[in-house]
This record gives C-alpha cells, structure tokens and sequence, in this order.
C-alpha cells in the first residue's frame, strides 16, 4: 500500500509552500483511495536540535558497522540514549514507512527552514540509503533564482536538498516545484512583477496536480 508522508516547515499558517504542498496532497489522496497518509508540521511542533546522546549514537552506528536503521536501536544502552532515541524513533519510522516524502519547503535566507534542517539532522545516520522513495519539495521563494538568473549562484535551498537526497540517502528522484517571486505582494521595488509571481504559482499548483495524479510530470 502507497504511503505519503507530508511535512510543512514554513513559519507562516497560510504560505505559498503550505499550498503548494496542500494541494499535492489533496490530489495524491484522491488518486490513492486508501492509501496511508501522515501528516507533520515542524514549525509549528518543532523536532528538539540533536545532542551529544544523538552524537553518541550516531559514532557506535559507525563502530559497529550498523547500516540498517532495523538494526539502530541496538546500540541505545544509556538512559541520555534512550531519551535521544524516543525522539529520533516515531520520525524516523514515519520517513521509513513512506514511499513519498512530501516536503514544504520554503526558501529563508537563501537556504531551507531551520526547523527542517531540525527534522533532517534527527532522521539522517552515516550510510543511510533509502532507495526506492520519491521525494517532492513544495518551495517558495521571495525571488527568483532560476538558472539563468542572477540569484542563481545564491540558490543554497534547491542545491542543498538534491545534493543532501543524492549524497545521504541515495535518492534522486526528486522533483521540485518553485512557488516564486512571493515578495511582489509586499516588496514595492518587485511589484512590476507581479504577473511573474501569479504565473509562477499557477504552474506550480498545475505541476503539482499533474505529478500528483499521474506520478509523473507531464
């Protein structure tokens, strides 16, 4: 049985991100009657940042050879552990168990959330694959950063989640649908680009609904 798992991570409860990511879900629903489905919001119930009982974990993984995450809790022997480990199990079983991983993702700062870099740093263990999962990113951005555009070489918030997804899990099918120039509504030096920003969004929702009735662009 197909399984989505949906995280939000935008600071803001109606955002361009939290749409985008809505209306992927919505679709994917209808087109999966029965499918499984969990939902996480990490902004506003934020995942705690590691600690040194994470770390410690993380190196007797390493020691001990242990790529499996069946095979993680075996090395939790302190209680510093085991308290680390109840909040790194019920997310780390949630990203395990989907088949998609559908992420809002806004761009702050040239970069991701902090609260989503929270969730990735409490999944994420040397060696960890996780072929076979698709992951799609509902992002938006208050610019443009585009290839071709001059913001381009700034964009830390595509680049970082590809080369993460490629270089730590394995994964690359990963597709990515960019909800930009959001500022226009509020920055008076982007207004004149407004028309940019509407029609940016509009191909994202579209390209959303297709990917997620299909599981394919088209």
């Amino acid at each position: 049985m197909s399984h989505l798992l949906h995280l939000d991570s935008s600071a803001r409860s109606a955002s361009f991100s939290r749409e985008l990511s809505a209306r992927f879900a919505e679709v994917w629903r209808a087109a999966h009657p029965g499918a499984e489905y969990t939902y996480r919001d990490v902004a506003a119930a934020p995942v705690p940042p590691i600690g040194q009982a994470w770390t410690e974990i993380c190196d007797a993984l390493l020691t001990e050879g242990i790529t499996d995450p069946a095979g993680y809790a075996s090395v939790v022997k302190t209680p510093e552990q085991r308290e680390a480990w109840a909040v790194i199990e019920p997310l780390l079983a949630e990203l395990l168990a989907a088949d998609v991983v559908l992420i809002g993702a806004p761009m702050y700062n040239f970069s991701i959330p902090a609260t989503l870099k929270l969730w990735i740093d409490q999944v994420t263990f040397p060696k960890m694959s996780l072929p076979g999962k698709a992951f799609v990113v509902a992002g938006a951005r208050g610019g443009t950063y585009l290839p071709g555009t001059p913001r381009e070489p700034v964009d830390h918030h595509e680049r970082y989640l590809r080369d993460f997804f490629a270089g730590h899990y394995d994964v690359r099918d990963v597709t990515f649908l960019h909800s930009e120039l959001t500022n226009a509504l509020v920055d008076p030096r982007l207004s004149p680009r407004d028309p940019d920003r509407i029609a940016s969004r509009d191909q994202a929702l579209l390209t959303a609904e297709k990917l997620a009735a299909n599981g394919r662009e088209s």
